[in-house]
């Protein structure tokens, strides 16, 4: 277990190349017994699965998962007033950083950014694994920007807006320890 210090009401976001490994990190994570609210794209897709017919492909309703994803993380940090909240979210895109910079500070909630460090054939290896493949233009796009943050994160502070930052591998598991302060 890697433990991360956090604040109590964190805003805590597991990101990284998607099929790193951020979904199985999440469920497995020990919040120490704080309560805690996990929001991960993943539970989006499986109810919105249900609405659309079989013969309906993932990629056309992808742009829904996501937006109703990041409507449900801005509505837990409003009424999950006690708890803490562990998003999963890529954040490769400086813009979605921001995002959840903006929803941490007009919630007055601390931020942690915890990046899972994942090689490119090892996140492929884990969409392969899960049966849900991105598209080589849009995965060599996330991998590039990750390139970037890796150097980035490996070597320095948190990213701006971030009150912290810790750095994982797919072998880590999760345990979150809430300081009082």
């Amino acid at each position: 277990m890697t433990a991360v210090a956090v604040g109590p009401r964190s805003l805590v976001v597991l990101a990284g190349l998607p099929g790193a490994g951020k979904t199985t990190l999440l469920a497995a994570a020990d919040t120490g017994g704080a309560p805690a609210v996990v929001l991960d794209s993943d539970q989006v897709r499986a109810r919105l699965v249900a609405l659309f017919p079989k013969a309906v492909p993932y990629r056309f309703y992808r742009p829904l998962v996501h937006l109703v994803h990041r409507g449900r993380i801005f509505w837990y940090a409003i009424t999950a007033s006690r708890s803490l909240l562990l998003v999963h979210e890529p954040s490769t895109r400086p813009t979605t950083r921001a995002g959840l910079v903006a929803v941490g500070l007009l919630t007055r909630r601390p931020r942690h950014f915890v990046w899972l460090d994942a090689s490119p054939e090892e996140a492929l290896a884990g969409q392969v694994e899960r049966g849900r493949l991105l598209n080589s233009r849009s995965f060599t796009r996330h991998v590039r920007r990750a390139a970037r943050l890796r150097a980035r994160f490996t070597s320095g502070p948190p990213p701006r807006g971030w009150q912290g930052l810790s750095v994982l591998t797919r072998r880590d598991r999760l345990r979150l320890s809430v300081a009082e302060g």
